[in-house]
């Protein structure tokens, strides 16, 4: 694939899943505009981009706040007529019982993981609706299409954005904007280690392929929805998972 040319956004591309898709996207050609609170890990995901193909610039970005979502668009805007592709990776979650949940914790997992991505989005579809064209590229869970021991008000926000990627893609279609979403299974990032060894090592025992995704596993798939080979494909939610709900 080769996205020389292209203008690609990506929140959370400090870390993880993010990151790997930032660099993904630059060994493919891509100019990646990406945003995320860790200025720290954005630098190291500049410095890892140096000498691929395309390049990366990085801007300050909290999806929890709406004002500086617009900052982070407007400062894209700036220099750039449209926004190409919009892939929405930013996620956060604390693995806990449900009643053990208060309010501050529900309304941060909700900001994060489901607003965050419809407010980014917003910000981005009018100057892709003027271009007749684009691609945006949601990540769920597969917590949201199954949901997970521990993460039930997590798998709530994620099944919402596997809901929005499904009405914004029939919303869309008439603008040739194709809205897709990947929901990985449990993959190898900060985030997941955070969570119990014991409930890590029982997860991995129950994929088939016996093995954790790697971030650049989940990139590989965001990049093929952001594809010209993806153009025909809109509102699909596709399960990287090693196999572990292959039968949902």
């Amino acid at each position: 694939m080769d996205y020389s040319g292209k203008q690609i956004i990506v929140t959370g591309g400090a870390s993880g899943i993010g990151r790997a898709t930032v660099l993904a996207f630059c060994e493919a050609g891509g100019s990646v505009f990406f945003g995320d609170l860790n200025a720290d890990g954005a630098a190291e995901t500049i410095e890892l981009a140096k000498g691929l193909k395309g390049d990366a610039t990085f801007y300050a970005l909290d999806v929890t706040d709406e004002a500086k979502i617009d900052a982070f668009a407007a400062t894209f805007h700036e220099s750039h007529k449209q926004a190409d592709i919009v892939v929405n990776v930013a996620g956060w979650d604390v693995s806990m019982p449900f009643m053990d949940n208060d309010s501050d914790f529900i309304r941060k997992v909700v900001a994060i993981n489901y607003l965050g991505p419809v407010y980014l989005t917003r910000a981005f579809l009018p100057q892709m609706i003027e271009g007749d064209g684009g691609q945006i590229v949601n990540t769920a869970s597969d917590a949201g299409r199954v949901g997970s021991m521990g993460e039930t008000v997590y798998s709530g926000a994620k099944g919402g954005v596997i809901a929005f990627t499904k009405s914004l893609a029939r919303e869309m279609a008439r603008y040739r904007i194709n809205v897709n979403c990947v929901a990985p299974g449990p993959t190898d990032t900060p985030l997941f280690g955070e969570v119990p060894e014991k409930l890590q090592q029982a997860l991995i025992r129950a994929i088939p392929m016996r093995r954790l995704a790697t971030p650049e596993d989940i990139a590989g798939s965001i990049l093929f929805f952001a594809s010209d080979s993806a153009s025909y494909i809109t509102g699909q939610v596709l399960s990287v998972s090693g196999g572990l709900t292959m039968s949902d």
